[in-house]
Parts: C-alpha cells; sequence; structure tokens
C-alpha cells in the first residue's frame, strides 16, 4: 500500500474532483435546456448529453472519494519536461484555430487535415524529434486525409449529417 498524498497534492485531487464535478453540474444544466422529444430510436437529442454529465458527476464523486480518503493511490511518477513546451502549445493551438476558421471556407476534410499536420508537429517537437523534411509533411499530410476522408464520409453520406465540404456532392 502508498503513502497517504501529502496535504497540498490532496488540496489538489480535492480542486480536480469538485472541477469534474462542476463541469458535469453545467452539462445537466445545459442538457435542461434541450428538447427530451423522443426521436428515431426512442431517444431525445438531450439523452447523451444526460448521460455523459452522471458519468462525469460519478467520476468526480469517486476522485472526491479518493482525494478525502489518502488521496489517488498508485500514482505513477510523473514523466516528461519539467517545464512545458511552448512551441507544441502554438503548433496545437494554430492547428485548431485554422480548423475553427477554414473549415467553411475549404471544407471538413482539409481543414481537419491542416489542423492534423500542425498539431503533429506540435507534439513531435515536444517529444524532441523534430522533423520538418517535405517527405515528413507529406506523410503527415496524407495521414490527415486518411483519417480526416473516412470520418467526413460517415457522417455525409452514412449518418445525413451535414458536414461543410467543397463540393455539394457530399463526397469532398
Amino acid at each position: 500500500m502508498t503513502a497517504p498524498a501529502s496535504p497540498t497534492t490532496s488540496r489538489f485531487q480535492t480542486v480536480i474532483g469538485v472541477g469534474v464535478v462542476l463541469l458535469a453540474l453545467g452539462l445537466a444544466t445545459g442538457a435542461l435546456s434541450i428538447s427530451s422529444e423522443a426521436g428515431y430510436g426512442g431517444v431525445g437529442p438531450n439523452f447523451l448529453p444526460w448521460v455523459v454529465a452522471l458519468a462525469l458527476l460519478l467520476c468526480g464523486g469517486f476522485m472526491l472519494f479518493e482525494s478525502y480518503t489518502g488521496g489517488f493511490r498508485a500514482l505513477d511518477e510523473p514523466t516528461g519536461a519539467a517545464k512545458a513546451y511552448w512551441p507544441g502549445f502554438v503548433w496545437v493551438s494554430a492547428g485548431l484555430l485554422a480548423n475553427a476558421a477554414l473549415i467553411t471556407t475549404i471544407g471538413f476534410i482539409f481543414s481537419c487535415t491542416l489542423c492534423f499536420v500542425l498539431a503533429v508537429q506540435g507534439l513531435r517537437g515536444a517529444q524532441g524529434d523534430i522533423d520538418r523534411r517535405p517527405v515528413m509533411l507529406l506523410k503527415d499530410v496524407l495521414i490527415g486525409l486518411a483519417i480526416a476522408t473516412p470520418v467526413y464520409w460517415t457522417f455525409t453520406q452514412f449518418l445525413a449529417i451535414n458536414l461543410p465540404g467543397i463540393t455539394g456532392t457530399g463526397w469532398l
């Protein structure tokens, strides 16, 4: 059995648990404003937000229980750098912001591919593996396309959910 957490660590763990509970309550509050009218399959559009809110509430409750009864147990020693890698944060943030800004202009597939390429640059840099050769960039673009394209097709062709595309056919 591991030793109980220090008071500072236990306090931090309690704050995390309270944050998860507050997030669950916020999601539940938002779910109240969604119509509960049953749709296809007998469940309404507010079903999934309620499920997620309840799961978060349970997780937050367990986290609070753990923090009050000795702290999170069997934690691994932290790995990674002692300080944050800010260039990686900038790369990933740029990817998310570019995706949000360009999704209606260049379509879902290409904006998500761009987001993937930029995020991978940041994550690789955080690992100390900075490789900006054109062949690596091409590889990242192809992987991004291989991920985004089936997701787009699944939503537009099989689930009939409209995502921004370049053409009106639903294939690009």
